[in-house]
């Protein structure tokens, strides 16, 4: 199967939409602690600083944190929410655009039982990488790794040559956004792999 590591221009590209709707069905790696564990994309969702009012008020309540989206497109943005889980976004574009695509679900193939371990579950379900806090878990991705580029040795992305038609991604309003306004909460900028089992249960 050809595999090729997607490089930072696939992140830099100016529309956020797009690369969000890109990586379903790219591989995420992650090498930590000596052990590499991996997962096929089949949801994220995507954040952009133009007509997105998710997004501005992030940038303005986490503003010294924020700063981790002013950066070239293909680095970590990860911060916690409910002060437990760890969200793992890219930031795109550039320094002038704080776009970013969160990794919302993966496929697990790679690393399973590590996954298991750190979530502490006994077998492979569902919600074991279905969720963004709790994707990142099974990963072993934290804060610590913000700011790292998502093309090196510790966080990276693959292409295994996989095509996904528009008919098997369903476009759809991204979770938890209702403190925004029902204009941002409504955009549909959620993107998942129709026929998938390891979507994240919210609907």
């Amino acid at each position: 199967m050809p595999r090729l590591k997607l490089p930072a221009t696939f992140f830099q590209r100016p529309d956020v939409l797009a690369i969000a709707r890109d990586l379903l069905g790219k591989h995420l790696y992650t090498h930590i602690d000596g052990i590499i564990t991996a997962g096929r994309i089949v949801e994220t969702e995507a954040y952009r600083h133009e007509g997105d009012h998710s997004l501005t008020l992030h940038l303005q309540r986490k503003r010294h944190q924020a700063q981790g989206l002013h950066v070239p497109g293909g680095h970590a943005y990860i911060y916690t929410v409910y002060n437990r889980h760890a969200l793992f976004n890219i930031a795109t574009h550039d320094a002038r655009h704080p776009d970013a695509v969160l990794i919302r679900a993966i496929e697990p193939l790679i690393g399973v039982e590590e996954m298991l371990r750190r979530r502490g579950l006994a077998k492979p379900v569902r919600g074991l990488t279905a969720g963004p806090g709790m994707l990142s878990q099974a990963l072993g991705i934290t804060p610590v790794l913000s700011g790292q580029p998502v093309t090196g040795d510790i966080i990276w992305f693959e292409d295994h040559a996989e095509t996904v038609a528009d008919a098997d991604v369903v476009a759809s309003a991204r979770v938890g956004l209702e403190y925004a306004g029902a204009e941002a909460a409504g955009l549909p900028w959620r993107f998942r792999l129709k026929d998938s089992k390891w979507t994240s249960p919210a609907k």
